[in-house]
């Protein structure tokens, strides 16, 4: 029977309804593998099977991304009314901007685990060019996203959803990307690239307040979104996430330039950066509240939403263990191990959904 409904959809019909989301699970897959680089815990005998499973995770990530990016560029060659009309959707419009955010996920995974295995030019290379192209299509993406919700008639407050964070989150990644190549770049460049950071993360970060404002109005003066929108609530881990890791990052990448103030501005990040940690912690116990609620009312079903349970829960997890080494607070380091033990459930239980899925036929329909 599931051979059956699988054919009955033709590949045609497949192209035509693929989902603008599916590069969340680029996205889920790289952090998985930025994750086990940290080596979660610090334990020595576990640290080179864990480097052996990031790089494995990150070569994955690219995989997919190339198995993925075909079909969503031939959609809009072949079907340009299909994806059109799901870029002015006010929920699945917002899923767009997993491509930039997959394609920097990937800049920031390559340029951590990347030096590894590759030359350094190559990681460099890589990582500048994933690292242009993203950047420029966050801002394009975050942009165009906005405006539709402007001008589009009958956009309710029932319509908020967490998906809206994707676009902010795809901004807040660039300084997080743009970082690791000052070190290789002239003072010039170096500050450039400082400058364009910390504009991408102000822009990410106050975009995803003002949504977290309306998904709040909406959670508490409307019923719950509908059952399949039950993931996207864990979305806004991500902005949090890797908002905090970008104040370390930024404070980091800037050292030169900071002279006599490195030490206050590495001290006032470190400060930022925990406190926007310690949002997540009550966004983590929210979401999860909601979630259990969800499935004692019936669960949800699948869709390629489930990628949203992924990277958020991966950001917050290399934000966790990236904090506990900054404040040297091994109770922090632990929590991260526990977060990365969730991160490794949710990938194993959303990718053979997935499989399920696109067997069933499930995969493509909307």
């Amino acid at each position: 029977m599931a051979n059956q409904e699988s054919t009955a959809i033709s590949p045609y019909d497949r192209l035509r309804m693929f989902h603008p989301g599916w590069f969340g699970a680029v996205m889920g897959t790289a952090v998985v593998g930025l994750a086990a680089n940290m080596n979660p815990g610090g334990v020595a005998a576990l640290k080179g099977p864990l480097a052996v499973l990031a790089v494995a995770m990150v070569a994955l990530a690219y995989s997919l991304a190339v198995a993925l990016g075909v079909p969503y560029v031939l959609r809009w060659v072949h079907h340009p009314d299909a994806a059109w009309r799901d870029l002015f959707h006010p929920v699945v419009g917002a899923l767009y901007a997993t491509f930039p955010a997959g394609i920097l996920v990937l800049a920031v995974s390559t340029s951590a685990v990347g030096p590894a295995v590759l030359p350094a030019s190559v990681v460099f290379w890589t990582v500048a060019v994933l690292a242009t192209m993203g950047s420029l299509l966050a801002f394009a993406f975050g942009v165009a996203f906005a405006y539709i919700l402007f001008v589009t008639p009958g956009v309710g407050v029932e319509t908020a959803n967490g998906g809206w964070f994707i676009p902010p989150v795809a901004n807040i990644i660039v300084p997080v990307v743009l970082m690791p190549i000052v070190p290789a770049v002239d003072a010039e460049t170096a500050r450039l690239l400082l400058v364009a950071g910390y504009a991408a993360f102000g822009m990410g970060l106050l975009l995803f307040l003002m949504v977290a404002s309306l998904l709040y109005d909406r959670l508490v003066y409307h019923p719950l979104p509908a059952a399949p929108l039950a993931p996207s609530l864990w979305i806004g881990l991500g902005p949090i996430g890797v908002g905090s890791l970008a104040l370390i990052r930024l404070a980091q990448g800037g050292a030169q330039l900071w002279g006599d103030l490195n030490s206050v501005v590495n001290l006032l990040s470190a400060l930022v950066a925990l406190a926007l940690w310690g949002f997540g912690l009550w966004w983590l116990a929210a979401a999860a509240l909601l979630l259990w609620r969800y499935l004692r009312s019936g669960g949800f079903p699948y869709g390629i939403g489930w990628w949203a349970f992924t990277f958020p829960v991966g950001a917050y997890a290399v934000d966790t263990l990236t904090l506990a080494r900054v404040w040297q607070v091994a109770a922090l380091e632990w929590f991260g191990v526990a977060l990365f033990l969730l991160l490794g459930l949710f990938w194993l239980v959303v990718t053979v959904r997935t499989v399920v899925g696109i067997r069933t036929g499930e995969a493509w329909r909307r």
